[in-house]
């Protein structure tokens, strides 16, 4: 029986849920949503962990299309790719 659901879609979208499912990553998202965008020293010291953790965290958001850097000069700054990560966070809040 042929499945009529869109199995690229679902498995995306699964990896996507999946890059944001950690209270840390939740924060960031909030964060980045309320500021635009921050650059790691930011993001870490914001949240009061090492910046090696804040990196991982946003490595693997990065690495599914939540988040994106830009340079400006020395710096890098994250920031969400669609503001609607931050709307998946807030749904979430309501129904939790």
């Amino acid at each position: 029986m042929k499945s009529e659901f869109d199995i690229d879609f679902l498995e995306n979208a699964t990896e996507v849920l999946r890059a944001i499912a950690h209270p840390i990553r939740i924060v960031i998202i909030e964060l980045l949503f309320e500021n635009n965008k921050l650059s790691v020293k930011e993001i870490h010291t914001r949240l009061g962990i090492e910046q090696a953790v804040a990196s991982h965290h946003l490595r693997i958001m990065k690495s599914r299309g939540v988040v994106e850097v830009s340079r400006e000069g020395k710096n890098s700054f994250y920031s969400l790719t669609h503001n609607n990560y931050y709307f998946i966070v807030e749904t979430l809040k309501k129904v939790i």
